[in-house]
């Protein structure tokens, strides 16, 4: 681990910072949260006893996330003025839910957090597994 990995005030992991944030939301909220339920959530449990087997075979592949603010469209000319502390006005309002997308696939919407100076994301809305195949079929 290395020094990056600590946080200069507690001299804990920073994991443990990101933990403790997700545990005090999960109190505030009545939520729990173990990894049968994310992976419910998630649509990825099936009925079965050998499903538990299966699913272990996947766990370790790796999924582009994307946490998408907003976007624009700007004409070439704009992007040539670009310069250190330009701005780029989104298409996004402010404190909108942001887009939370799984190899392309839009999964679920969250907010920013940010937790001892790093950004993160505390999902609000996860989408369903019928409405992620309904929107993948168009």
């Amino acid at each position: 681990m290395s020094e990056t990995d600590i946080d200069p005030d507690t001299g804990a992991p920073a994991e443990d910072d990101w933990a403790a944030a997700m545990a005090e939301q999960a109190a505030a909220t009545g939520m729990t949260t173990s990894a049968a339920e994310a992976a419910a959530a998630a649509g990825i449990l099936a009925a079965g006893s050998g499903t538990a087997n299966d699913i272990e075979m996947i766990m370790d592949i790796p999924v582009q996330l994307t946490v998408e603010l907003g976007r624009t469209r700007i004409p070439i000319k704009n992007i040539l003025q670009l310069a250190q502390g330009s701005v780029i006005e989104l298409d996004a309002l402010a404190g909108e839910p942001m887009d939370v997308l799984v190899n392309g696939c839009l999964i679920a919407q969250g907010e920013v957090v940010v937790v001892n100076e790093k950004f993160g994301i505390r999902l609000t809305d996860i989408v369903t597994p019928s409405e992620r195949m309904r929107r993948m079929s168009r």
